[in-house]
């Protein structure tokens, strides 16, 4: 079911900051800033050979990721994300092993324009852990 890692996510209190480091220091190619309303972040991406680091920034006063910059001022990894060919498939067996997902169990749009998933932390581990169709 798991395939590869798609990417890991760092939750940043300074986006632009986030970015420059990447670029600037690491000579990494950075995506622009993207808004991604139905998740409450503001998403960039590095770009790495094998797989990619997702920055996320609150998009919003109600973002996920502000409660978790309250909790971890200087930010901090916030979750990877493991590809599946069949999302459905992927959340049946998952449901059936009696793992959480997280919300009502549909998949949403993804930054990528794909469906995702994400499940509960305490089932993974202590790692929140999204599930993304390819």
């Amino acid at each position: 079911m798991i395939g590869r890692l798609n990417h890991v996510a760092i939750a940043v209190p300074d986006l632009e900051a986030a970015a420059a480091l990447y670029r600037d220091t690491l000579g990494a190619k950075v995506s622009e800033a993207v808004d991604q309303p139905d998740h409450g972040v503001t998403t960039v991406f590095i770009e790495l050979p094998n797989t990619k680091i997702e920055l996320l920034h609150p998009l919003g006063d109600n973002s996920p990721i502000a409660g978790f910059l309250a909790k971890n001022p200087s930010g901090g990894m916030h979750h990877v994300c493991y590809e599946v060919d069949d999302i459905h498939a992927a959340a049946a067996k998952l449901k059936e092993a009696g793992l959480r997902i997280i919300g009502d169990g549909n998949p949403k749009i993804g930054a990528h324009g794909k469906p995702v998933l994400f499940l509960h932390p305490k089932d993974f581990c202590g790692t929140l852990v999204e599930i993304e169709q390819v």
